[in-house]
């Protein structure tokens, strides 16, 4: 598996920015500040030497962060140098996408998904109650590019949430979150059509998301729904 297009690239990194990043000759460093790997991770940029490593593993202690990069599968010069440094594999995960066009041939059913900015605190409730902390949902807030916050309805009640963000013709949705007791219900499948009819106003061509490879069930949704692998990633870590 190779990185996805340029364009699904970018968008990858601008949907979900660092508190803060700083570039050791080829390697970015993010500053998460507790919002997860995506954005407390190393990834190499450009050429890089293993003077520049050294430095983004400084750059990581400095900031009270463990060491972490995140490496796409084709960069087997970064991976190799990686694994020599004792930093393990970490969450395998995939770039999928799906053109907009295929996902706007069916209208949500009414009242069933919301594309709206800023979120409702029913939406920062339902993250907070899964994986998507306060800091994470901060990540959402500093987005400069055109945004929205995802609710889904079922059952007469709020019972997803999720972000979408589009940057140069690409939406990327993120923070997908759908309360236990509504899970395999179909709600994710239209939260998902939601955010491309959103993308689609914005004059997104592609929408694009991450999903962790374990996740069997999500990769099963988003196939339905026409996704297909763009690229692939996996972190490299260790605790000192």
């Amino acid at each position: 598996m190779t990185r996805p297009a340029p364009a699904i690239a970018a968008a990858f990194e601008a949907s979900w920015p660092a508190m803060e990043t700083r570039i050791f000759g080829g390697i970015a460093v993010g500053r998460g500040a507790g919002a997860g790997g995506r954005v407390s991770s190393a990834r190499a940029v450009a050429e890089w030497s293993v003077d520049d490593l050294d430095a983004a593993e400084a750059q990581h202690r400095d900031w009270g962060q463990r060491i972490l990069f995140r490496a796409w599968d084709d960069d087997d010069r970064l991976m190799t140098a990686l694994i020599e440094r004792d930093c393990a594999i970490e969450i395998p995960t995939l770039v999928m996408s799906a053109p907009v066009s295929s996902l706007i041939d069916q209208d949500v059913p009414p009242v069933t998904g919301f594309a709206i900015w800023p979120p409702l605190a029913i939406q920062r409730d339902i993250w907070s109650a899964g994986n998507i902390n306060p800091a994470r949902q901060g990540v959402m807030d500093r987005v400069a590019h055109p945004k929205a916050a995802l609710l889904g309805r079922i059952q007469d009640r709020a019972a997803g949430a999720g972000f979408v963000a589009c940057h140069e013709g690409v939406a990327m949705i993120h923070g997908l979150e759908i309360l236990p007791a509504f899970r395999r219900m179909g709600l994710g499948s239209w939260m998902v059509r939601t955010a491309a009819f959103w993308a689609a106003e914005q004059g997104a061509e592609t929408l694009a998301l991450a999903v962790s490879r374990a996740n069997e069930v999500a990769r099963a949704t988003y196939g339905a729904l026409g996704f297909t692998v763009a690229g692939s990633y996996a972190y490299y870590g260790r605790d000192s």
